[in-house]
């Protein structure tokens, strides 16, 4: 049975990278999709709406849900998944624009978003919500200790949030990849070689959404095994 077929899914940070591929998952899958992006995202699905805005503005989010329940009548399923995330390998000349960025797309963003999926979600009594957070909220890394912090944070706001609204039949589940191979890295000499591949974390993340309703994955860790074995 597909459990996807016509949801609805609230997607951020669809433009590129982990969300675009995600987004093709789901849309193959026949669930409709809205996607909120910084870049405009041009689709000739029709079960699919797109919306240029910022997660980390409140007049963005309520705008974004406000036309994804004109368009689809409301959200089944929430992914939390557009991110950023600098390297700041010295405090001293790290900016507060830096900081802000990073914990306003990375925490305020997941609360914004999930703040506007719950008072939808609520009435119905059911629904997901999958946050994107990265082992970067489980372990530290000097070359980018803003990020961690934003994620660590990311991932206490989600472990709240779950144990608030599963009362109310809704779920939520952390995903937390390591190292992606992405345009994250930019030129920087990393071993992308060993790291996750944006497709196979696409497929964890359908495969969360995939299970049964009364099923609850709290948290999924996963890693390539070359980037483990050092």
């Amino acid at each position: 049975m597909n459990q996807l077929n016509d949801k609805v899914v609230f997607l951020t940070g669809a433009s590129s990278g982990i969300g675009a591929a995600v987004q093709q998952l789901l849309l193959a899958q026949g669930a409709k999709v809205f996607s909120m992006s910084r870049r405009q995202v041009i689709s000739e699905w029709p079960n699919h709406q797109t919306f240029a805005g910022d997660v980390s503005s409140e007049q963005d989010v309520e705008e974004a849900f406000r036309r994804c329940k004109e368009a689809f009548g409301g959200v089944d399923v929430l992914i939390n998944n557009a991110g950023s995330g600098l390297p700041t390998p010295d405090l001293a000349d790290t900016t507060v624009e830096t900081f802000e960025q990073m914990v306003g797309t990375n925490m305020r963003g997941v609360f914004l978003c999930s703040r506007a999926a719950v008072r939808m979600m609520k009435p119905i009594g059911k629904g997901h919500i999958l946050n994107l957070i990265s082992m970067a909220g489980q372990r530290t890394n000097p070359n980018a200790p803003l990020y961690c912090a934003s994620k660590f944070g990311a991932r206490g706001l989600s472990s709240g949030f779950a144990d608030q609204v599963l009362k109310l039949g809704i779920k939520v589940t952390d995903v937390n990849p390591g190292p992606v191979d992405s345009d994250y890295w930019g030129d920087r000499k990393v071993p992308r070689e060993k790291f996750l591949k944006i497709g196979d974390v696409a497929k964890i993340i359908l495969f969360v959404l995939s299970q049964p309703e009364d099923l609850v994955i709290r948290e999924i860790n996963f890693d390539n095994m070359k980037f483990l074995a050092g």
